[in-house]
């Protein structure tokens, strides 16, 4: 158990994770959190616990050069020369965001605790986590770890050679609370096979305990034996002992493969997938209705992190308005952050990415807007992009078969940022955040409109047959169709599978204005893509999805109080 402690200390290797209370007092106004924050699901947990430990444990001799004159760092000599590190501690835990939803992902975690009392010979348990990049994977991680208060170690890759790693994972152990950690004081070990072995060492044989390891694709990236090494570890020393092992990574087609046929780790680890806050959480978080939740959602993309940084009741226009007025905002910096680890600036991937985010979806017309590069070269970095899950590709659904891919933005922020900010990033830096966001409010339902629909499609998948007006059965596969010269295109296709349909559904088409809904002369052109549409009679059911409430005879009508129910 952690023991709060209650008197001043300047030892530098306190370790602000084992001092906790539960109750911290009221905060001075002059250093609360901004309104909305204390309620947030944020994925920067990590770096502020960080500053806060250099702070609250270093002197102003043994700081770096760039620390000194941190302003973190300048409250937090002021209030450690009258306060006691117990206080501190409930600083802290007051500037950390208070942690919403990702239930059913707690109890997963909490299920998958090793029980030592249990009759198995080899009790350790082991996790995968992948998510898309600042979803917040590392702080749920650190809320089960609160919530559990079982002894740990949380060790964060990065791309540093394979000794310098070791170097930093030595010096993580040795300042954790698990009991053996004075093992690891002093110590220097040459590979993987001997720090993993000594981790094994420094675990309690009788408790539970958890072993973290972050951006596990960057150790496998720099050290290519390491995911053998894990392997055999696990098997020979870690499985005898009551420890649960998390791997987390943001690369998801590499964690998706580690636990394949033919991987070292098959079928030795369970497996957990960290989505976005959906448009439902969005909404109950920001405290918005329901088609607003919608339009905050294409913005921040569900990102714990960005939401974070929209007040709660804020309006869209008035969180852009602030938000491109700082270039350091969450809005900005997520989506240049998540680019730069996937894609170095002069990577073609990059380029032809840049290019989808600007809305062009068609094989032809990328290659021709990125700067005519050769079919081969554009092929190869679109197999990238989809591989990533940086980019969707999508066929049109219906009974007979097409090879019209449609590529996307799979992200709704990034789609956002690649649209808006990041071509207007160097007017916001100087100060002109202004111009960008009359581009942005130029072409804001337009946009919305596209970029809404994968979001519906997701949505009515969810709702089910009933919901749809289709009666009991299966949920449908949802779809959309076109034709190489858009005659017909149509937002919504209902069909029993896919990518080749035996049976189409229904059709149906998404209205998304502002003010207008679904009306006659819509249901008129609904009805002639039906015609045109492979695979669809007469009597194939028709729906619409209305952002403004409407009523069309014969037609089932969604709107997005209906749509959020899906999740």
């Amino acid at each position: 158990m952690r023991q709060r402690l209650t008197k001043t200390t300047s030892n530098p290797s306190l370790d602000p994770r084992s001092a906790r209370t539960a109750s911290p007092p009221s905060l001075p106004t002059w250093i609360a959190p901004r309104a909305g924050f204390e309620s947030a699901n944020s994925c920067g947990i990590g770096q502020l616990r960080s500053l806060w430990s250099s702070s609250c444990s270093r002197n102003d001799a043994t700081r770096e050069p760039h620390e000194r004159n941190c302003p973190v760092d300048g409250v937090s000599r002021l209030i450690l020369s009258s306060v006691t590190v117990s206080l501190m501690t409930d600083l802290r835990e007051h500037l950390m965001p208070r942690f919403v939803g990702r239930a059913s992902q707690l109890r997963e975690l909490a299920r998958l605790l090793p029980n030592p009392a249990g009759p198995a010979e080899r009790p350790a348990k082991a996790l995968l986590i992948r998510g898309r990049r600042r979803v917040g994977k590392s702080r749920l991680v650190e809320e089960f770890l609160d919530r559990a208060g079982v002894p740990y170690v949380f060790f964060t890759a990065s791309t540093r050679s394979t000794a310098e790693e070791l170097s930093l994972f030595t010096r993580e152990v040795a300042e954790s609370n698990l009991p053996g950690a004075p093992l690891f004081q002093d110590v220097q070990v040459t590979s993987w096979d001997a720090a993993l072995r000594l981790l094994a060492a420094a675990l309690p044989p009788d408790g539970p305990s958890v072993i973290v390891i972050d951006e596990i694709p960057y150790l496998i990236a720099s050290d290519p034996s390491f995911e053998g090494t894990l392997q055999k570890v696990f098997d020979r020393d870690l499985s005898r002992l009551p420890v649960l092992l998390i791997g987390i990574g943001s690369d998801l087609a590499m964690m998706e493969t580690l636990n394949e046929y033919g991987r070292p780790f098959h079928q030795r680890a369970t497996e957990m997938v960290v989505p976005p806050l959906s448009p439902a959480e969005v909404g109950d978080l920001l405290h918005l209705e329901p088609a607003a939740a919608f339009d905050a959602y294409l913005i921040t993309g569900g990102l714990p992190l960005v939401c974070a940084d929209w007040a709660q009741g804020q309006s869209m226009w008035d969180y852009l308005r602030d938000a491109l007025s700082r270039s350091t905002s969450p809005l900005l910096v997520s989506g240049e952050r998540s680019l730069a680890a996937e894609f170095p600036p002069s990577a073609q991937a990059r380029a032809v990415l840049e290019v989808i985010g600007s809305g062009e979806t068609t094989f032809t017309a990328i290659g021709r807007q990125a700067g005519g590069i050769q079919q081969t070269s554009l092929s190869r970095a679109l197999r990238t992009l989809v591989h990533k899950r940086v980019v969707a590709a999508e066929a049109p659904l219906s009974t007979a078969p097409s090879k019209e891919t449609r590529y996307r933005v799979a992200d709704p922020h990034l789609r956002f940022w690649l649209r808006f900010l990041g071509p207007g990033f160097a007017e916001i830096e100087r100060g002109r955040g202004d111009r960008v966001l009359e581009r942005i409010q130029t072409s804001w339902e337009s946009w919305r409109g596209r970029a809404v629909e994968p979001v519906v499609r997701e949505a009515l998948h969810g709702l089910g047959s009933r919901a749809l007006g289709l009666g009991d059965g299966p949920a449908p596969v949802v779809g959309g169709y076109w034709t190489r010269t858009n005659d017909v295109e149509i937002d919504v296709v209902l069909a029993d599978r896919a990518p080749v349909a035996k049976k189409v559904l229904g059709v149906g088409s998404i209205k998304w204005r502002e003010r207008a809904p679904f009306d006659m002369g819509d249901y008129a052109a609904l009805s002639r893509n039906r015609d045109r549409l492979p695979g669809a009679t007469a009597h194939t059911s028709l729906l619409a999805v209305s952002r403004v409430p409407s009523t069309v005879p014969g037609v089932t009508i969604l709107t997005p109080a209906d749509l959020i129910a899906a999740w």
